[in-house]
């Protein structure tokens, strides 16, 4: 982003926001396609509603539904994502600003950007979470709409329902686990990569970052990432799926009744794929990153800057997920298999459940939804980019003194 002097709040919300609604219209198909193709599990059976892939899946859904059902619901993302991408752009700086000003603290310091990423994610998370749950709900839909309480005709009917047959709280069901895995994962986030950074340059004696230290500090920040997130993000997928959500009352309930049943280490089940997961993410992202920059020509222009970062972000992504979308797959089995006294879970540990999958479904079924995935994940990625970069440039030369003629 530009180095220029910052602008107010209100043109930093508003540059989020374009930028937000941006990337979903060119986008939110794309997600279509993905939602779907990842829902599948098992062996492939033929018919209409299995999808052979995502050209497979996107001339099905034409075919079948016609083509507008690829944007179908993408009202609430839209009302989601623009002050969701505002937040992330505009409210960590304020919250800062009012930090500062609250500690006497000329400049962040690392307490003080945890606890403003902490506020930050978790005021979003509260605005958010309702137009989340109607996005799925709308999204999910599959075939020719029929009539009936469970069909959504768009996003304020599917509101509409959602309070009248479920009530209002339904919108909110589940927000526990999120809201308290929030802060300690953006604390992660701003902490653990700087200070794993700091270690290994001082431990390798390197004055500044190389590819190697930037995929080992990558890889251990995701390993740290693991351990702080795992817990919640177990009661997070058992209450999500429909098989087991209602055996709890809440997340509580979730938490008492797992650990009653399978011992206080039951909520760390998936550690190791997690960790292996995050690892690999932050190892490719940030390697990619360091070595795909060095690569390209400097940026002496606006629109190279922009190129380079396109490319170099768009790589690191790619790679990241290529080497974790397996252990991403697996992650969710392992956590939402309970254990049972005297019997040994079909998905226990990472590498030997990768095996199982491949071996009973495939070695595709590791890899289920992941061109779409990256697709949306590299030029979403940009379009955001760009167009914030575009728009706060705008801003700015609208908050220039004109030059008296």
């Amino acid at each position: 982003m530009s180095q220029e002097t910052p602008l107010p709040f209100v043109y930093q919300f508003a540059a989020g926001a374009i930028a937000g609604v941006s990337e979903i219209l060119m986008m939110y198909p794309l997600d279509v396609v993905k939602t779907r193709v990842q829902l599948q599990t098992g062996v492939p059976t033929a018919g209409a509603d299995h999808y052979n892939g995502m050209i497979d899946c996107f001339r099905k859904i034409v075919r079948n539904e016609g083509f507008s059902r690829l944007y179908r619901g993408i009202s609430a993302p839209i009302l989601m994502e623009a002050p969701k991408r505002a937040t992330k752009f505009a409210a960590n700086d304020e919250w800062g600003k009012i930090y500062r000003k609250a500690f006497g603290a000329e400049k962040m310091n690392q307490s003080l950007s945890i606890l403003t990423g902490a506020i930050a994610g978790v005021s979003e998370i509260l605005m958010m979470y309702p137009l989340d749950v109607v996005k799925t709900r709308v999204q999910l839909q599959t075939g020719v709409p029929t009539a009936g309480a469970d069909h959504y005709n768009g996003m304020i009917d599917c509101f509409r329902k959602i309070v009248r047959n479920e009530g209002f709280s339904r919108l909110y069901r589940g927000i526990s686990a999120p809201i308290l895995m929030e802060a300690p994962k953006r604390a992660t986030k701003f902490a653990a990569n700087d200070e794993w950074g700091k270690i290994y340059r001082k431990a390798f004696g390197a004055e500044k970052m190389n590819q190697s230290l930037s995929i080992l500090t990558g890889a251990s920040a995701g390993a740290t990432e693991a351990i702080v997130v795992v817990p919640f993000e177990l009661i997070k997928i058992r209450m999500q799926d429909k098989a087991s959500a209602g055996k709890y009352t809440g997340m509580l309930d979730c938490v008492s009744k797992t650990v009653r049943a399978e011992g206080i280490l039951a909520l760390y089940n998936g550690l190791e794929s997690t960790m292996w997961r995050h690892v690999l993410w932050n190892a490719g992202y940030f390697g990619c990153i360091f070595q795909v920059r060095q690569l390209l020509p400097a940026a002496e222009t606006q629109s190279t800057k922009v190129r380079n970062d396109l490319l170099s972000g768009a790589v690191g992504g790619t790679v990241g997920t290529i080497l974790n979308t397996p252990m991403d797959v697996v992650k969710s089995r392992i956590q939402n298999s309970p254990k049972v006294p005297g019997q040994v879970p079909k998905y226990n540990w990472a590498w030997p459940a990768v095996a199982t999958v491949a071996k009973e479904e495939g070695f595709g079924a590791l890899y289920k939804g992941f061109l779409p995935k990256v697709l949306r994940l590299g030029p979403g990625g940009g379009i955001l980019l760009v167009v914030f970069t575009g728009v706060m440039d705008f801003f700015r030369e609208m908050k220039q003194p004109k030059p008296l003629k």
